[in-house]
């Protein structure tokens, strides 16, 4: 059954423990495809169920800056703390009904954020040659994912629309963007984990996207065309307190 919006709602609230980590997310940048449901579940771990908003399952695609990033104690870093990074994710919900988000890949241009990100978070992530410069309010992202010998050119324009706007409760904006749960997998312990975040709720434009170059779906194993996606939203950016993993049972 699917998740109830109270559940939705519930995953909002902040966890009573101290955050291991400290991030910030901006200007982001969310593409979305609808996709035939069966298609994501097949591509899911024991555990995990698809998620759908009035029938439909949404692959997303989202290239944005991650920034100030320290671990809870320690300052940041210079040349560490800041740095691209773009996921391919899908929605899913555990055995216990609640959401939450499961990455396909997370391509980033920092050596040192994905051997921690899959050494203590056990999150897909890849190395990859990437880019940005921002001229007049547009924002001019790259990312060239590799994968296995093969690579697959990520380019995309875009800005916001600068009518914000909070996401409503059941609407699919909220389905698509307020996600406060993340799930991974450890194939060899063949462990499944969950993980929480917590932020404001997103503040939501319209994207104005000029161009969509999105290789990096294929990569991961969609067939689909990439240079249209069904939905585009903007972001300034959210400030985030990561927390812990837990096994879920």
């Amino acid at each position: 059954m699917l998740p109830t919006l109270e559940a939705r709602q519930q995953t909002r609230h902040r966890p009573d423990v101290s955050p291991v980590m400290y991030q910030s997310w901006n200007q982001l940048l969310f593409l979305h495809w609808k996709i035939d449901p069966e298609i994501i579940q097949e591509s899911l771990p024991p555990g995990l169920h698809v998620d759908t908003h009035e029938g439909a399952a949404y692959l997303g695609l989202v290239p944005f800056f991650m920034q100030d990033i320290r671990p809870r104690f320690l300052p940041r870093i210079p040349g560490i703390s800041n740095f691209l990074e773009m996921n391919v994710r899908t929605y899913v919900y555990d055995d216990s009904g609640t959401p939450g988000v499961w990455f396909y890949s997370l391509d980033a241009n920092r050596s040192i954020a994905v051997a921690v990100a899959r050494r203590f978070f056990h999150l897909p992530y890849y190395r990859a040659d990437m880019a940005s410069q921002v001229n007049g309010g547009n924002i001019h992202y790259q990312c060239s994912p590799r994968r296995a010998g093969e690579s697959a050119a990520s380019e995309f324009v875009y800005r916001g629309d600068q009518a914000l706007a909070l996401p409503k409760p059941g609407s699919l904006k909220y389905f698509l963007v307020e996600r406060y749960v993340l799930f991974a997998h450890d194939e060899a312990a063949n462990q499944l984990y969950s993980g929480r975040v917590h932020h404001r709720p997103y503040q939501i434009e319209t994207a104005i996207v000029s161009r969509v170059d999105s290789g990096a779906l294929k990569l991961a194993g969609f067939e689909i065309d990439e240079t249209c996606p069904d939905h585009s939203h903007f972001s300034t950016g959210v400030d985030v307190d990561l927390f812990a993993l837990k096994p879920l049972p």
